[in-house]
Order: C-alpha cells, then structure tokens, then sequence
C-alpha cells in the first residue's frame, strides 16, 4: 500500500529538521512554504509522531441515515434484474439512481462510488468462469501437458518424434474502408475509417510445431473435415514430419476434428500420426490459440483488406516472417497446476 502524499511530506519534514536544516532549507527541499514547516515542526515537538495526524474535523453532520449505506452494499452485491431493474450490471449513478427511489432520500453519485470504493466494489466488473464439465479432464489435460514437456504415456520423446498444435481462425473478414487508413504521425494514433464494405471471409489453418517453434498454415473458404484433413496433408508432406516417427497432433473438440472417429481417420490416413484431443471447453490448452492471439493482433486488428486474396497474402507473408523470428512458446503450466487446481474446484464442490 503506498503512503499517502502529506504524510510522506510530513515525514521529509521531520528529518529535514532532524538533520539540521534551517526551516527556510527544508520548506525549499520539501517543496512547502516556511509557514507549513513551522506548524509540522511544532506539532511534532509538541506530540511527536501523534502530532503529525490530521486533527479531527467536525465538518457538516451527515444527513443521511445510517442505513442508507447497507441499501447501497446490498444492491452492489445482487444482481439489478432481482430489484426489477433491466440492466445486465449496476453502475455507480444506477445505484444511486435506485436507492433514493427506494428510500425517498437523494443519495449523490460521489458518495455511492466512495462508499463502495471504502468496501472494495466493483459491481460493474464481472469475470466469466467455465465448470470442468468433461469426466476424464485430468487424464486428457495431463496427456496434453505430458507432451509438451516432451513425454507421452511415462516415457521421453525420442528423435523423430513431433508434437503438433492445430486449430483453426474462423471469419476472418475483409472490411475494404470507405477511406483509405492514415497512418500515425506526430501526436496522431493511426486513423482507420469506421464505414467499411464487406468482402467476404475465410478461414485460417494453422500447425503449430510446439518443440521446434514453427507454423504452417492454409486459408480455406470455411472449415470442416476436408479442409482440416487438406492442412494435415500439407504438414505430413513437407520435412520433418513425411519421414518423422510420430506426429502427435493436439486439436480441441471442434467439428471438423471431433471424435474417436477423427482419430481413427487420421491414423488410416498417416500411421505415423495420433491425434490428441484437449478436455472438453479446454481450448487454453492448446498452444496454437497463442498464435492466433498473435494473428489478431499483429495482422488482423485493424481489419483492412480491399479482398480475400489480400488477406491470403498477408497471412502467408506473416507466417514466412514469423517462422523467422520464432522461438517455442514458454509454456509453464504442469501437471502439479493441474493438480492444484482439481484440488481447489473439489474443494469449492465439497463446500458448496
């Protein structure tokens, strides 16, 4: 927690003093006039530290009854829709707004927002949350995580094994501006025109090698199994992977890769490959959602294409001038996370 200003001046004052300084000296060190080093200096010999505190103001008695500030706690902490209210989410003037209708007392907006900084809240933030909902997340996020730290089923990689990251960018849209985009300048952001002509979308495909920190990828009108399968067949080809051991690939529970059915169509496909599912709604777990992050806000933000085959151009640009400068992602999460974080949501389960 940080000191406050005038005590902190307050205390520069006292060891100015301390150390010898005129009162002239310290009011020019402490950056105060003469006539406020001379009080502090007083009530300091006079009560020591105790003298250095704000002294007890009367002020204007409040005129508000005590209980007006536990109507504003408890509607902060419920929801608007359980007064009657159609809103998503309070704010600090609805809060205001609704306790003075139901209190025929006007309450300011000022004293609401102090009260529920005193309290710590926040009515108008919110955090999603998803519930582990797939009965066997421990086993398929602890294969998931055992191959990024370059094991699979209780023994090392060996050469000429890959592990493969795949998922795919949907809608990715061409948004041709009305204006052409202006670029920064001198205290200027860049200026992107807001009215837009739509030119279709596409898809983006991407592999991402998570030990050797390359990508591949492919843009297909939409997705679904054949354009998967087509991004697979581009990965298996190329080198290392058409003479490689095992390419184990880690995909989420989309449609065009759901299933044992998947798996066993992969295998018939490339022997040499094993598609590895993440836990249902698990997607973080997969490294290649990194690198979209990165596609959305390296190439995609702000969206300025005139077409399709321009954006084509510049996804494949960006991969060639990514592939490098990458390196594998730090990946920190293991299995003891995992561990922890079963541990705390049964814990959360048992209480609840």
């Amino acid at each position: 927690m940080r000191t406050a200003h005038r005590d902190r001046q307050r205390a520069q004052i006292v060891l100015a003093i301390d150390e010898g300084a005129s009162n002239a000296a310290t009011a020019r060190l402490v950056g105060v006039c003469v006539d406020t080093v001379r009080k502090w200096r007083a009530r300091f010999s006079l009560k020591r530290l105790g003298g250095l505190r704000d002294n007890t103001r009367t002020g204007r008695p409040t005129q508000l009854p005590a209980g007006h500030r536990a109507e504003v706690t408890a509607l902060a902490c419920a929801l608007p829709v359980t007064s009657g209210v159609p809103l998503a989410r309070w704010s600090v003037p609805d809060i205001a707004r609704q306790v003075s209708e139901q209190t025929q007392v006007s309450v300011s907006s000022s004293t609401v927002s102090r009260w529920l900084k005193e309290d710590a809240l926040k009515p108008w933030q919110h955090h999603s949350w998803i519930s582990v909902r797939d009965p066997d997340f421990a086993a398929k996020a602890a294969r998931v995580l055992d191959l990024y730290a370059g094991r699979w089923k209780g023994r090392r990689l060996r050469q000429g094994d890959y592990v493969i990251s795949a998922d795919e960018k949907t809608s990715i849209q061409a948004r041709c501006r009305c204006h052409p985009t202006l670029p920064p300048g001198r205290a200027r952001a860049m200026r992107v025109q807001h009215d837009y002509e739509r030119g279709g979308a596409l898809a983006y495909l991407a592999a991402w090698d998570v030990h050797r920190g390359q990508v591949i990828g492919r843009c297909e009108p939409t997705t679904g199994i054949e354009p998967f399968e087509r991004l697979v067949e581009q990965v298996m080809n190329s080198q290392p992977y058409a003479s490689a051991r095992r390419v184990f690939w880690i995909v989420d529970n989309g449609s065009s890769h759901r299933g044992q059915a998947s798996v066993d169509r992969l295998r018939r496909a490339w022997p040499n490959a094993h598609l590895v599912h993440t836990p249902i709604h698990a997607s973080w777990l997969n490294q290649i959602e990194i690198f979209f992050s990165i596609v959305q806000r390296k190439v995609v933000t702000p969206n300025d294409f005139t077409d399709l085959h321009q954006i084509r151009e510049r996804l494949t640009a960006f991969e060639n001038h990514y592939n490098t400068l990458a390196t594998p992602f730090a990946w920190r999460y293991t299995k003891t996370h995992l561990s922890e974080l079963l541990k705390r949501l049964e814990d959360h389960h048992a209480a609840a």
